[in-house]
């Protein structure tokens, strides 16, 4: 339903995991109500924490409402979810949440449906993709905050000097991946399966093989064929003959994959938005073309969005709507994906970012939006599924270990995980 609009709300600010901003955390008036958002932050320095968008979007609404102060407060990703799962447990949850899951607090009955609390209008601009993606048994609670998609970077001085063109194929990427060692290159393709992000390497790598971590019909299928095959395919192809450089797949992080790729070390690797910065940032020359699949162009890739999500402990239906509205509007979306160079979720920001000239950098990853496949979300056993692949599947491609073995082991956790076993 679309829900009410009232009179004047009520919020205090304080960003930052106990620091206050200046003015916020002034008590107002018996009429006044308190809102608190727990959000992860973007940033990778004090410099461009999301702490200072926060603070500048929270200072601009209470501008317009004199009456409303937020609080939020801002953790890093490493502790967000876990933090706002201790608030719920302590029966103090917060009025939102912007963190990475939302089906589990879906499914016990804390949320707020986004129709309740964000006026039509909002809720028909996101992406529809992304809205589906926040859909528990048909029904919205997850709002989608932020998305990104992924592409293959590869390094163009490394490549010009083996004479190579970026892959097409698994085949192309497994003979560059040779060419770039022959020349010396410390990791020709890197494979980040360590447990800081193993989920999305994986799910690249599902996706090109034709697979994914469910069926069509929603259920899992972690030991499919095609999964086998795939994972087969990179350890027999990739990691055996030495093409992923020196630290084993399961022990080499997402980040200093990356920070390798920054320094003029990894020839390919499979990359979100941020990276184009920090390889800039360090002169590393790079271009980016879509994942290879088995026997061509992957057919879909890889999308990734955070959530927010609105808590009903503490009421403030009407209050929580008509700040979530401002926060969704056209201009705030921009300003946040441009900030940290992300996928604005809203098609009014969509479209206004495949336009402007200050964002062609992201439209090849803006342009695999309409065609990603995100994690399955809505389910509310894939926060276990997912740490049991960030754990487990490097395993799957060590000299000892078995594709088969491992992916039906994890078959089995979530199969479990699924049933409520």
């Amino acid at each position: 339903m679309q829900r009410r609009r009232t009179g004047t709300i009520a919020v205090i600010s304080a960003l930052g995991m106990t620091a206050a901003l200046g003015g916020c955390g002034l008590t107002g008036g018996s009429d006044d109500v308190t809102l608190r958002l727990v959000a992860a932050d973007y940033g990778d320095s004090a410099g461009n924490s999301s702490k200072k968008y926060w603070g500048s979007l929270v200072k601009e609404y209470e501008d317009q409402h004199p009456d409303v102060k937020v609080e939020v407060s801002v953790y890093s990703w490493s502790d967000v979810d876990r933090k706002v799962k201790e608030m719920v447990k302590a029966g103090d949850a917060p009025d939102m949440a912007q963190i990475g899951a939302y089906a589990d607090y879906a499914d016990e009955g804390l949320l707020y449906k986004a129709g309740d609390v964000l006026s039509i209008p909002t809720q028909a601009d996101f992406e529809s993709q992304l809205a589906s993606a926040g859909q528990v048994h048909g029904i919205q609670y997850g709002m989608p905050f932020a998305a990104s998609t992924r592409l293959l970077f590869y390094n163009k001085t490394l490549f010009d000097e083996a004479g190579l063109t970026p892959p097409k194929t698994w085949d192309d990427l497994a003979g560059d991946a040779a060419a770039l060692k022959a020349e010396g290159v410390k990791y020709p393709y890197a494979l980040p399966l360590g447990p800081e992000e193993a989920q999305a390497e994986t799910m690249q790598w599902l996706l090109s093989g034709g697979g994914g971590y469910t069926e069509t019909i929603g259920a899992y299928s972690l030991d499919s064929a095609q999964n086998v095959e795939t994972f087969a395919w990179l350890k027999d192809e990739l990691v055996s003959k030495g093409l992923t450089g020196p630290v084993a797949p399961g022990k080499l992080n997402r980040a200093d994959a990356f920070a390798a790729f920054a320094a003029g070390d990894v020839g390919m690797l499979n990359g979100h938005p941020s990276l184009m910065k920090a390889a800039a940032a360090k002169g590393v020359k790079f271009g980016m073309v879509p994942m290879p699949g088995k026997d061509g162009a992957s057919k879909a890739t890889m999308g990734v969005a955070d959530w927010m999500m609105a808590f009903k402990k503490n009421g403030h239906q009407d209050q929580i709507g008509e700040f979530l509205d401002f926060v969704y509007s056209k201009q705030n979306v921009l300003t946040f994906s441009r900030t940290y160079d992300l996928l604005p979720v809203t098609e009014s920001a969509s479209a206004a970012m495949s336009t402007d000239e200050e964002d062609k950098d992201l439209r090849p990853f803006l342009e695999e939006l309409p065609l990603s496949a995100l994690y399955p979300v809505a389910k509310t056993s894939w926060a276990e599924v997912n740490a049991a692949v960030k754990q487990r599947i490097g395993q799957a491609v060590t000299s000892g270990g078995s594709p088969a073995t491992v992916l039906s082991r994890l078959q089995a956790t979530a199969t479990a995980a699924d049933s409520g076993q």
